[in-house]
């Protein structure tokens, strides 16, 4: 097994069609860059300017993907990566990427006691309904024993 990682970020053309599938463009891809392994250890993601990263299915045409982002670079590339290091990062995850540790400590802080007020009010909430269920079958037994 040929290994070549070019460096993150580095840019190379090949010569696709709209008709091309992700595995056809895989396939040209680790061809050029003469890497022997099997497609399948790799995935084109698109990387949005956001930090979303979104892998491209098999079926998908690449060339359809980047002409649907728009002709700017800067808000989506396609990267080839290893299956097992492209793991998909939504945009909502993407979005708090860029902020410092204490900004993510106060979001987190924030999110547990909003977390703690919805435990105790769905708590009181189901405490409320327990209490009339029993007491509705209170009144059930009671009404069957005097009948």
């Amino acid at each position: 097994t040929s290994v070549f990682t070019p460096a993150y970020g580095s840019v190379t053309n090949v010569r696709v069609n709209s008709r091309m599938t992700t595995q056809q463009v895989l396939s040209l891809l680790l061809n050029k860059f003469r890497v022997e392994n099997n497609t399948d250890e790799f995935g084109l993601y698109v990387v949005h300017e956001s930090g979303e990263r979104t892998k491209l299915r098999d079926t998908e045409y690449p060339l359809v993907s980047r002409v649907l982002h728009g002709p700017c670079e800067k808000i989506a590339k396609i990267f080839i990566m290893e299956r097992d290091l492209g793991e998909e990062v939504t945009y909502d995850v993407a979005q708090y990427i860029k902020f410092e540790m204490p900004v993510l400590d106060s979001f987190v802080k924030k999110l547990g006691e909003e977390e703690e007020r919805e435990i105790s009010k769905l708590t009181r909430k189901y405490r409320a309904l327990r209490s009339m269920i029993l007491e509705q079958l209170e009144e059930r037994s009671e009404s069957a024993d005097s009948v």
